[in-house]
């Protein structure tokens, strides 16, 4: 998609579709006003035939409206004005996109982001409406023939803004919106592929690809052997249940001074998640293939700071494998030793993610991290607990939490900080080893954490449990992209491009 910056008077653009915001009981927002003033009142005239009443999400298209350059005006309903919240303003935006993808416009000019929602600023309304047309526009077509695409999909969204004094702000929130979106499209994709073709090697292959459009970019994978070299025990006793050879993918973008400390980031990627010998439950095993959405994120985080060239340098690491039983396979009461010279007991072969990261974290420490974020769909405890909004955050830093919880707010894409203390440890003690890989039922999202902060003390770290927010379940079953619009967030504060944004 392309998105445009316009200014000027809305009754002489000429555009397929001019959208407009109305407020219940009929109240126009104020580019509606003025174009209802140019119409001669003829958007007054229809709203009080009471088709629209200015419910959230409602919309009523409209003909010919004399004085009006416009094809076609959309009218969309944004709820109470008082309470104009930013999620109205964002079921708004989507339920427009999903009007205009019924009609053959293919273009729109959009002037719901001057009817600022509470709280929100120019720049990030402006980049909502990139972001969430993006979103709703993103159809899976790899696989299977789109027998439902829209005969004329919108293709062209001009953002509309009041003054000329806007456009420059307004030219940052598309930029910054249209690299989220696209890292956002990357993860969907990578995730919603089938575990037969998005293999662990796949995933390699498809960061070579990455890499090779960006100067800055480099990307190193590490086969089985070297990870037997390096001694990455708890990885590989994972893969070994696998005939498909496990990667440790490796990207470098150096965007910042030669000695500037890197972010890294570190995502699951488990390509496909049968538990092992520990077999999870048939019924639904076939969205385990979303069991990567970890890794995903980080490659979809990784492109969109190349595209917009941000002033940082930053380390993504996705541990990728297949978790499936077999003779070779980890058994529980199985011993391990990690890269780290821990040893951990296997009691249950399907917390085999805390397994991969815990060596790929140790690695982290050669990078000399600023700091280290690590993101997987770690456990279903965390759904249990947060449902499908929030991601979980876990770190003992609070400085760190405070702005990843900073960055979730601004970039719609949230978090909910969870216990870390020291009360929940004993829980994975174990007789035979330094530690168990499962603390039992109770507090399973913290006992997970709490495992992997056993190889994280050399560095500042924050762990998101991204299970309940990275795929959707049922009938709009697929990946969300979570969480990379917050973790391009915390790279454009880090970058410190934000500060002119509004």
């Amino acid at each position: 998609m392309e998105f445009k910056i316009k200014t000027g008077d809305l009754a002489k653009h000429k555009t397929p579709c001019l959208v407009l915001g109305v407020f219940e009981k009929r109240k126009l927002a104020e580019p509606a006003q003025a174009v209802d003033q140019a119409s001669g009142g003829r958007l007054t005239e229809i709203l009080k035939r009471g088709d629209l009443d200015g419910e959230t999400g409602r919309t009523l298209m409209l003909y010919d409206v004399p004085g009006i350059a416009a094809e076609r005006v959309l009218l969309v309903g944004c709820g109470k004005q008082k309470e104009f919240t930013r999620a109205n303003y964002r079921q708004a935006l989507a339920a427009c996109v999903d009007v205009l993808q019924r009609t053959h416009a293919g273009d729109a000019m959009s002037t719901l982001a001057e009817s600022l929602a509470n709280g929100l600023t120019p720049y990030l309304a402006l980049r909502d409406a990139v972001t969430t047309t993006a979103d709703r526009v993103y159809r899976y077509s790899q696989t299977k023939e789109d027998k439902q695409a829209p005969k004329t999909p919108l293709r062209t969204l001009t953002l509309w803004v009041a003054t000329r004094q806007q456009v420059d702000t307004a030219e940052q929130a598309v930029r910054h919106g249209a690299a989220i979106a696209a890292g956002v499209t990357l993860a969907k994709e990578l995730g919603n592929l089938p575990g037969n073709l998005c293999t662990p090697s796949y995933l390699a292959d498809q960061a070579v690809d990455l890499a090779s459009r960006f100067e800055k970019l480099t990307v190193e994978v590490l086969e089985e052997a070297q990870m037997e070299e390096l001694g990455m025990g708890a990885l590989l006793s994972v893969s070994r249940g696998s005939r498909q050879p496990a990667k440790l993918i490796c990207f470098k973008y150096q965007g910042g001074m030669e000695d500037q400390k890197p972010v890294v980031l570190v995502g699951k990627g488990l390509t496909f998640d049968a538990g092992g010998i520990s077999i999870k439950p048939a019924a639904e095993m076939d969205e385990m293939k979303y069991d990567m959405c970890g890794g995903a994120g980080v490659f979809g985080a990784v492109q969109a700071a190349c595209e917009l060239d941000l002033p940082l340098n930053l380390v993504g690491l996705v541990p990728a494998s297949e978790n499936l039983p077999d003779g070779a396979a980890n058994k529980p009461g199985d011993i391990i030793k990690s890269m780290s010279g821990q040893t951990i007991e296997v009691l249950n072969t399907d917390a085999e993610g805390r397994l991969i990261l815990c060596d790929t974290l140790t690695y982290s420490e050669r990078f000399d991290p600023a700091v280290v974020i690590d993101l997987a769909t770690l456990t279903g405890a965390c759904v249990v607990a947060l449902g499908k909004h929030p991601s979980g955050l876990f770190t003992a830093d609070d400085r760190l939490a405070q702005e990843i919880q900073d960055a979730g707010h601004d970039a719609w894409d949230r978090v909910w900080r969870m216990p870390l203390w020291e009360d929940y440890q004993t829980q994975l003690d174990s007789n035979f080893a330094d530690m168990a890989n499962i603390g039992g039922r109770d507090g399973g999202a913290i006992t997970a954490a709490c495992f992997l902060s056993r190889y994280t003390k050399k560095y500042r770290w924050a762990h998101l449990d991204i299970a309940g927010t990275a795929w959707l379940t049922g009938k709009e079953k697929g990946g969300t992209g979570r969480p990379v619009p917050l973790l391009v967030q915390i790279l454009l504060q880090r970058s410190g491009l934000l500060a002119a944004a509004g």
